[in-house]
C-alpha cells in the first residue's frame, strides 16, 4: 500500500518527477534481482542434477573420457563459485563441488594418478566440510584412503579410513559401510589381523542395515556388489581364501557387464587366492587372462598395480609367470 501511494503521488507530480524515477528504479532493481536469483536457483538445480548424473559411474566409458567431461563441467561451474550468493546458495554449491571434486579424485585414482587424486580429495573434503554434510565428508575421506591403500601406503590408508568411520558415526550410512570396508582392507595389508577382522565385521553389520536408497549402485551408494568387491580384497590379504572366493563369486554375479575394470580386479583377487593356496600356475593363468582381456585404456593405474603385485608374488620358475611379465611390459 505504501509503495502504491508513492507511485500515485509521483504520477500526479509528473512522469519526470524524482519520486517516480526513484520508484521505477527501485522496482526494476528488485525485478532484476529476482530474475538473477531465479537464474541462479535454476543453475543450482542443474548442477545438483549434474552431480547426481555423474555419480552413476563409468557406464562402460573409459576413465580418461569421464575425467575430461568432469573437468569441462568444472570450467562451467567456476563462475557460480566466485559469484556472491546467499548462505543457502553457498551450501548447495559446496555440496555439489564436494561431490564432483570427489568424483574427479576417484577417476584419477583409477588412472593411477595418485598424487593428483590426493589433491582433489583435499579439495573435495574442504567443500564437503563447508557444506555441513558429514556423510559426504566421510565418503571423501574413505575414498581418499583408497589412494594410499592401492599405491603402497596401507598404514596411512588405515588412518584416513578410521577418521572416516568416526565422522560417519553409528547410524547406518553408505559412507560408514565404505569406511569400515576400506579400513578392513588397509589393516589386512598392514598385517593387523585383529583390527582387520573387526572392520570386516563392522562393514557387514553396517551393510545389512542400509536402506534401499543407501544401497543404490552409484559412487556414493554402497550396493551389495561394492561390498563384496571390498571384502574380496580384505579377505584375500588376510588369507581367508574360502570366504574370499565366496565374496568374489558374489561380486562377479552382481557386477554389470560394462564394468570391465571391476571384473578384472576381482579376478586378479581370485588369482592371488589361488597363489596363496599353492596353485601358482593357475594363478598366473587367471591373472594373465584377466589383465590381457582388458581394453588398452584400462591397462593402467589400479589394474596394472594389482597385476604387477601378483606377478611379483610368484616364484621365478612358476609356469606362466613369463607370459604375465611380457603382458605387463609390452601391454600386448
Amino acid at each position: 500500500m505504501k509503495r502504491r501511494s508513492i507511485l500515485r503521488g509521483a504520477l500526479v507530480a509528473g512522469l519526470a518527477g524524482p519520486g517516480l524515477a526513484a520508484a521505477l528504479t527501485t522496482t526494476r532493481t528488485e525485478i532484476d534481482a529476482a530474475l538473477t536469483a531465479h537464474d541462479r536457483a535454476v543453475g543450482l538445480d542443474h548442477w545438483e542434477s549434474t552431480a547426481e548424473r555423474y555419480g552413476h559411474g563409468y557406464h562402460g566409458q573409459a576413465p580418461a573420457d569421464v575425467l575430461t567431461d568432469l573437468l569441462a563441467e568444472f570450467g562451467e561451474l567456476r563462475p557460480l563459485l566466485i559469484r556472491p550468493g546467499t548462505d543457502r546458495d553457498r551450501t548447495i554449491l559446496a555440496h555439489v563441488t564436494g561431490r564432483m571434486a570427489g568424483m574427479v579424485a576417484v577417476v584419477l585414482h583409477d588412472l593411477g594418478q595418485h598424487r593428483e587424486s590426493h589433491h582433489w580429495s583435499a579439495t573435495a573434503a574442504r567443500a564437503a566440510e563447508r557444506s555441513g554434510d558429514r556423510d559426504l565428508h566421510a565418503w571423501v575421506l574413505a575414498r581418499e584412503a583408497m589412494v594410499p591403500l592401492n599405491f603402497g601406503a596401507p598404514a596411512a590408508a588405515a588412518g584416513l579410513a578410521d577418521r572416516a568411520r568416526q565422522l560417519a558415526g553409528d547410524a547406518p550410512s553408505a559412507a560408514g559401510a565404505l569406511a569400515a570396508a576400506v579400513a578392513a582392507r588397509a589393516h589386512a595389508m598392514t598385517g593387523d589381523r585383529e583390527h582387520a577382522l573387526k572392520a570386516v565385521a563392522e562393514a557387514e553389520r553396517t551393510a545389512a542395515r542400509l536402506s534401499p536408497q543407501q544401497q543404490t549402485d552409484t559412487w556414493f551408494g554402497y550396493p551389495a556388489q561394492k561390498h563384496h568387491v571390498h571384502l574380496s580384497q580384505a579377505l584375500t590379504h588376510l588369507g581367508e581364501t574360502r570366504r574370499a572366493y565366496e565374496a568374489q563369486r558374489a561380486a562377479l554375479r552382481l557386477t554389470r557387464s560394462p564394468s570391465v575394470m571391476t571384473r578384472a580386479l576381482v579376478t586378479i583377487d581370485e588369482a592371488m587366492c589361488r597363489a596363496h593356496d599353492g596353485d601358482r600356475e593357475e594363478a598366473a593363468r587367471i591373472a594373465t587372462r584377466a589383465y590381457g582381456s582388458l581394453p588398452a585404456p584400462y591397462r593402467t593405474g589400479l589394474t596394472r598395480t594389482r597385476a604387477t603385485a601378483l606377478y611379483r608374488s610368484l616364484p621365478h620358475d612358476c609356469p606362466g609367470r613369463d607370459g604375465l611379465a611380457d603382458l605387463l611390459t609390452t601391454g600386448a
